[in-house]
C-alpha cells in the first residue's frame, strides 16, 4: 500500500474514478486538455470521475473512455478497466468457470434421455400394431334380413296406429306498448293521445281546456326556467317556453325522436335550426311560441312543423 508521498497511482482513491481524478489533478491537467487529447466529452470525463454510470453512454462506451482517459495519463489503459470492472462488475456477463472443475457431463443424465426416449419409441410400436390388428380383424357377424324381420314382428306383431297429431302451438301475441303516462304519443289521423293513471286523453279534450288570454302572455321571451335544446351560442330560431305542465316531442325529418321531456311550467326548449323538425305537445295552449325573441302567441296545433313557426 502506498503512503502519503507516493504519487497518485490507479490504485489510488475509493475507485477508479477518484484515481484517474488524482492522477489528473497531480498532473495540473484540466477536463479541458484530458478531452481533447481523448476526443471525449467534458461531461463524460467528469461523470467518471465522480462514477456517475447513469448519465453515460452504455457500458462498452463506458470502458472506452475509461481507457483512453488513463492512456491519456501516461497510466496502463487496461489495468484501469479492470479496476472498473471488479468495482462495477456486469451483472448480464455469464459467470466464469471455477478454476479446476472439469466441464463434463453427468453420465446419468444421458442414461435418463435414452431410458426416456426407448419408452416413447415402445409407445408408438404399440399403437401401430394394434391398429394393425384391428385393420386385418373380420367383422363382427351380422344378423341376416329375415332373423331381422322376424324380430321386429315379434316386438309389433299388429300395425302400430299413429296418434292424432298434436294441436298447433297458440300464436303468440306481441303485448301493448307501454305508454309513460304523462307522455303524448301521436295518432294516425294526427291528434296526440296524453296517457295518465286515469286513462288516455285525447287532443280534443286537450283542446278543451279554458282558452289563454292573449294580454296574459310576454311579449318577449324572459327565462323562467331551464332551458333545453340548442344552447347560446347555437343558432335558434324558434323557442317554445311552458305556460304549465305539458309534455313535448320533437321530431326528426325521418320520424325519429330527437327530443321527448315532460316540462315544468316556465321551462323552455331552443329548438335547432334543422329542416325537417315536427314538434308534438300534449295541450297547445301550454305552450307559448317566440320567434327571434318575440311573442307569436301559444301554438297553433298540438302537432306543428317548427320551420313554419319561424315562417
Amino acid at each position: 500500500m502506498a503512503d502519503d508521498t507516493d504519487p497518485p497511482s490507479l490504485l489510488s482513491g475509493g475507485d477508479i474514478g477518484q484515481a484517474l481524478k488524482a492522477v489528473r489533478e497531480h498532473l495540473r491537467l484540466s477536463l479541458e486538455e484530458v478531452a481533447a487529447i481523448t476526443r471525449v466529452r467534458r461531461a463524460y470525463l467528469a461523470d467518471i470521475e465522480v462514477m456517475r454510470l447513469d448519465r453515460l453512454p452504455s457500458r462498452p462506451f463506458t470502458i472506452g473512455y475509461i481507457r483512453a482517459y488513463a492512456d491519456a495519463l501516461g497510466l496502463d489503459g487496461e489495468v484501469a478497466v479492470e479496476r472498473f470492472k471488479s468495482e462495477e462488475p456486469d451483472l448480464n456477463e455469464p459467470l466464469r468457470a471455477p478454476v479446476g472443475v472439469s466441464d463434463v457431463a453427468d453420465p446419468r443424465v444421458a442414461a435418463i434421455v435414452v431410458g426416456i426416449v426407448l419408452v416413447l419409441v415402445a409407445i408408438i410400436v404399440w399403437n401401430v400394431a394394434q391398429r394393425a390388428i384391428l385393420a386385418n380383424a373380420p367383422p363382427p357377424p351380422r344378423a341376416s334380413a329375415k332373423a331381422t324381420a322376424e324380430a321386429l314382428a315379434a316386438q309389433s306383431p299388429g300395425v302400430v296406429a299413429l296418434g292424432a297429431p298434436l294441436p298447433a302451438p297458440v300464436e303468440s301475441t306481441t303485448p301493448p306498448p307501454y305508454e309513460t303516462p304523462g307522455m303524448p304519443s301521436a295518432n294516425s289521423d294526427g291528434s296526440v293521445t296524453t296517457h295518465s293513471s286515469a286513462g288516455p286523453k285525447s287532443s280534443e279534450t286537450l283542446d278543451a281546456l279554458p282558452a289563454i288570454d292573449p294580454k296574459t302572455l310576454s311579449p318577449v321571451f324572459v327565462p323562467n326556467g331551464r332551458i333545453y335544446g340548442a344552447l347560446a351560442p347555437q343558432p335558434s330560431a324558434v323557442t317554445l317556453q311552458a305556460l304549465k305542465s305539458a309534455s313535448l316531442i320533437v321530431r326528426g325529418a325521418d320520424g325519429q325522436i330527437y327530443f321527448a321531456r315532460q316540462f315544468a311550467a316556465g321551462e323552455a326548449y331552443r329548438a335547432p335550426e334543422l329542416p325537417g323538425l315536427t314538434a308534438t305537445v300534449s295541450a297547445p295552449a301550454s305552450f307559448q311560441v317566440f320567434v327571434g325573441g318575440q311573442s307569436k302567441g301559444v301554438l297553433p296545433a298540438a302537432q306543428v312543423s317548427v320551420g313554419k313557426l319561424a315562417e
